[in-house]
This record gives C-alpha cells, structure tokens and sequence, in this order.
C-alpha cells in the first residue's frame, strides 16, 4: 500500500499569515487537494490541528485503518500536518484521526475544509474537485451596479429542501432547481434570491443554521458543481444570490469542529464565552488568529469559487454582546466592564473590511436584532461595516398591528409610524423571514384578522405597505401566495392552494409589487435616505389612514402612497399634494386580479386647496384594506 509521502503546498509567507489571521484563502492549501507530485498523481491533505501528538488519514482507501497514513507535522509552530498520499483520486472518502497530547484523547473528524460531503447521517469527507466552466461573465461584470444599494433588492427567501419537492418526496436535486426555481423566481420578479445556509450540515430540524462542512455545498441535493449550476442559472437569468452564513457558532456533533484535536481549538475555551445556552452549541474563539483566518476564509470561498454576490450573516448580536441570552453569573464583561463582545466586534470588522476589498459589487448584510449603532455604517467611521441590516423592529410592529381587529387599530396606528423615526439610522431590509411562519406564529395569511376576504386583503395591504416603505424587501417562500400553514422542512410548500383565484391574487400582486419597485426610481434610489421619504399625513388614526410621498433623484418621479388599514371605503378622501396638475393611479392593492373590489381612481386634477400642510390638494378614494400608489 502506499505510504503518506511529505509534502507541503505551504510557503513561509502562509505560514506567517496563517499564525497573524492574515490567510483569508485558506481553502487553497488546507483540506484535501488533487495534485501531482514528481510525475505521480494523488491527494495531498493538511490539517491545523496544534494539540495533536499524531494525526492520520483514514478513509475507504485503507479500511479506515490509522496506523497506515500518518501525516507529517511541520515544524514551525503553526501546528499543521501534512502530506501526499499518491494514487488516491477524486471520490475518496476520509477523516482524520487525532491523538491528542491532552491526557490521550483521541478525536475522528470531518475536514474543516473539505469541498464535499457524505449524505447525512453518513459524515465522511469526500476528496472532491469540481469542474464548472461559468457563463455568467455578463452579470459579474455588472453585478457592482446591479447590486448596489441605490438598486432595488425585491429577495426571495429559499429552503431548498422545502420549496418544492418530487411526488414522492425526495428533493429537488441542484440541477432541477436550477430550472424550477429559476424559472419561477424570474416569472415572480424578484431581484434576488437568498438561500437558507446551503453549507453542509448533519442534522435537519436545525435549517441548516448548525454546520459541520463549512466549505461544502449539502449533498442532499447534488455535487458541489450543482449547485455552481444553480448559482450560474440565476445570474444568467440577472439574479442575484445571497448566501445565509453563520460565524456565530457550531454544532457539537462529534465529526464537527468541537474539540477538534482534544483542545478547545476552534470555540473558546470559556464557557461562558465559548458555550450557547439557547441553541446548545459551541461559539467561536474570535481572539484566535488561525479561527478569524477560518471564518474570514469561508465568506471568500463563497464569494470566489460560488460567485456569491451577498451574504446575510446569522445571529450578528449573538456575537456581538457576552451577556446575549444568558443571566446574571453567567458572563464576564470586558476589560471596560460591559457587555460588548471586543474580539467577536474586531473580528466582524476585519471581516467586512476584507471582502469588500476582495469582490467589487458584493453585499455583507446583518442579522442583528438590537439597538447596537452604526451597524451598517463603514469601519471608518467606526462602524462594523455591513451593507445592510434587517429591520428587525419594523417587523415585529408591524405584524402586531395587522394582527389587531381593524376597529381597534386607531389605538395604535404609532406601532406603523414609529418606524420612521429610526428608519435612516441604518440601511434597513424590510423582512418577512422563514422566523415568522414556524413555532405556533401561524403563516402571514392566518395572523390576519377577519374573515377569509379581509384576511386576503390585510395580506395584500401588508405587502402594499412594506414595498412602499423605505428599504429593501425580503419575502420568506410561501408568503409570496400567501400559504396556510405554517412552514414545514419536512415537505413541500401548498402549491396547490394556486388552484383558488384569492392565493393566485396574491401571487400577482407580489409579481406587480417586484416590478413596480423596480420600475419606480423614487421606491430604490434613496431607500436608506431621509432625502427619499416624506409624511404628507401620519396622524389620522381615527380613520387609519397613512399618506406618504417616496422620492428619488428626479422630482418629477416622486411618487405618493396612500393606506387605508380599515375594511370602510375612504371616498373622496382629501390629500395634500405639493405641486399642480393630475395623479395617475399605478398600483391598487384593491384591483380585481388581487381578489379585490375593484374600487379605482381615474385620472385625479389637482386642487388649489390647501391641505396637510401644502397649498394644494386632490380628492381620492382608498379602498376597504387598501393601499394606492399614484405617480
């Protein structure tokens, strides 16, 4: 049998990038490569593994034996071992087994930074080189146009495993989506697409957010090239692709990163720093260098080898804060004596510094819930330096309101205009996330209040009012048709609720919303600017009325809104315009193919009266649970 023969793909110069947490391509040299040594070809393998006393590959090639292939330390410090083990190709399945010089602990683990894996429940590392030729010169080359944050951003939130599936229940596999789900999410206009973590993960209830293969596309639904398939259909297509990405912890799972070499190598060795109370898992030691060069590593490798254009980072105040979810004993604060999270909040920084450098037109985008400042502001301004952050806040209110009885919202309509006092001070995305369909929420369609036409139509004035709301827009899979039940992983959505006119209503006016978002300048070019939004009226709670103006570059292209959250037609409702001449009726939640009533504004001139604070006025109607936008 072949032995292990020395060999390294490292320089010094890695070497003391890798030490300093400077690598942030890591993936070129650690894990397992296809290469050819002195005329011999095979698969050289390293492993950061400092704790160990030996390391060994073992795998189908050797009966998973480890006394057979040993790997060589280097000895530099930088605790690596090493080595190329000839003849072996693509396809071997292995796992490195660890003695460790910590009391004899022995480990069996998965390659931090494998490019496959086995099928869940199976948890071998698979040798893997994938081989795609990308056809999407056209949108990389325009992606820092497309992408930016003057352009619309209309996202689709996918679970690949739940979106569609076959008759017979099995998956989707990454080459059919790239058809369906393609083809679907352009029909639907939707500017991107953003998938739940698509990194290997072991167990399926966690939604992909516990991941063992940080480097690896799930296998549940194909090879990694699939999925670079799937990826290339939708830019092709001028779909943008963001990536959920949690650098805020992992799993405990044996084959996974825990005690990789008998030390605390990747979480911190505290457990009250290093330990998740809620979700059970294990949190990363952002202080160490060689595990800030890991993580950083991972955002790139999706950015460069998957031409991601965006990833949305999970559970951002997890990291951020030592106190998060936890009580009083359970944490220590910081040399300042408070809660702030110091190396997680460096880490976060260098993290965005980096990949904005790297990849021209990309988005970072946070998951954070908190009042933590300046978020999405630049590093230099003493920042963290994302792009974007979800509005968290927004959707809470927001959802309490619509779930009150319509005769009872003139009590709270502050719970809709609160927004606008914070609205600017980061640059929001306005999300309806997979978070509010699962654990007894009930769907967006059942935590409407009325009977089967109101809660449509509050369905339909939900989605008026927050793709008129500055920010962008994020729809979980299923609201877009407005789905029953709650989200299941285990099965595919309600497609056949499509077969009745009220759901494929609302499937068309999400359709019309995408495009009148993209359409309308005044809706995206200023979306994170106070120069973009306008109250013509806030305060008419007794009707439960809200007028707005949305503005862009152009004056001449402001648009105005007009809601009405009540079930009782507003007719000849006067509102205050800034300037003469007529509006014109482009978007009426209330239209016929919604499953509205079909009450319409025709052509409306505009008045000398004065009102809401301008000079001039117009009269229009606000249909039953309604919301019109004129230009």
């Amino acid at each position: 049998m072949t032995k292990v023969v020395s060999h390294s793909l490292f320089t010094d110069f890695d070497i003391n990038l890798f030490k300093a947490g400077k690598h942030f391509k890591l993936y070129e040299k650690l894990g397992s490569h296809l290469i050819e040594v002195n005329g011999v070809k095979g698969t050289y393998f390293a492993v950061w593994a400092p704790s160990a006393r030996s390391v060994s590959v073992v795998g189908d090639f050797n009966n998973w034996y480890e006394a057979d292939h040993k790997l060589y330390v280097r000895w530099d410090g930088s605790g690596i071992w090493e080595g190329f083990v000839p003849d072996l190709g693509k396809g071997t399945l292995y796992k490195y087994v660890i003695h460790s010089t910590n009391h004899g602990v022995v480990t069996e683990k998965a390659d931090p930074f494998a490019r496959s894996c086995e099928h869940p429940p199976m948890t071998a590392s698979i040798v893997w080189e994938d081989k795609h030729q990308w056809g999407d010169e056209n949108w990389m080359k325009s992606r820092k146009e497309k992408n930016a944050l003057n352009k619309p951003f209309a996202v689709y939130e996918v679970h690949l495993g739940s979106w569609k599936r076959k008759s017979n229940n099995d998956y989707l596999t990454y080459s059919e989506l790239a058809e369906e789900l393609v083809n679907y999410v352009k029909e639907m206009n939707f500017t991107h697409v953003e998938f739940m973590p698509i990194m290997e993960y072991p167990y399926d209830p966690s939604w992909g957010y516990q991941l063992t293969g940080y480097f690896a596309p799930t296998s549940r639904f194909g090879k990694p090239e699939g999925f670079k398939v799937l990826v290339d259909a939708l830019h092709q297509n001028g779909i943008g692709v963001i990536l959920d990405w949690v650098p805020s912890h992992f799993p405990e799972d044996a084959h996974g990163l825990g005690f990789f070499d008998g030390s605390h190598l990747y979480e911190h060795p505290d457990s009250r720093r290093g330990y998740h109370p809620d979700w059970k898992s294990l949190i990363f030691n952002y202080g160490r260098n060689e595990v800030r060069a890991f993580l950083i590593s991972n955002a790139m490798f999706w950015l460069d080898q998957f031409h991601a254009d965006a990833l949305r980072v999970d559970a951002v105040a997890s990291m951020l804060y030592l106190d998060y979810s936890r009580d009083e004993g359970q944490w220590e604060p910081n040399i300042y004596g408070n809660n702030e999270n110091l190396e997680a909040i460096s880490f976060i920084r260098e993290l965005n510094e980096t990949v904005y450098s790297n990849f021209e037109g990309i988005q970072m985008i946070a998951e954070e819930s908190t009042s933590f400042s300046m978020v999405s502001k630049p590093v230099s301004m003493g920042g963290l330096g994302f792009g974007m952050k979800w509005m968290m806040g927004w959707m809470h209110d927001t959802l309490e309101y619509f779930k009150k009885e319509p005769i009872y919202r003139k009590h709270h309509q502050n719970d809709l205009t609160f927004s606008a006092t914070y609205a600017f001070t980061e640059n929001f995305m306005l999300p309806f996330s997979h978070d509010e369909v699962v654990y007894g929420k009930r769907s967006l369609l059942y935590r409407m209040p009325g009977d089967e036409w109101q809660r449509f139509a509050n369905l339909r004035l939900l989605f008026g009012y927050m793709y008129t709301h500055p920010g962008a827009n994020l729809i979980f899979m299923g609201g877009e048709f407005g789905q029953s039940s709650e989200w299941n992983f285990q099965k595919s959505l309600d497609w056949h609720l499509l077969q009745y006119d009220f759901h494929i209503g609302i499937q068309n006016l999400v359709k019309d919303l995408n495009k009148l978002y993209q359409e309308y300048p005044a809706l995206y070019e200023k979306q994170f600017s106070p120069e973009g939004f306008q109250w013509i009226d806030y305060g008419d709670h007794q009707n439960s009325v809200l007028t707005y103006i949305r503005k862009g570059i152009d004056p001449k292209q402001n648009i105005y809104i007009a809601c009405n959250f009540t079930p009782v037609p507003r007719k000849n409702y006067r509102m205050g315009v800034p300037k003469s001449g007529q509006l014109k009726e482009i978007f009426n939640s209330d239209d016929t193919k919604y499953g509205g009533t079909g009450m319409k504004n025709s052509a409306l001139k505009i008045g000398k009266t004065a009102w809401h604070g301008f000079d001039k006025s117009v009269e229009i109607t606000i249909p039953p649970l309604g919301v019109v936008v004129f230009k």
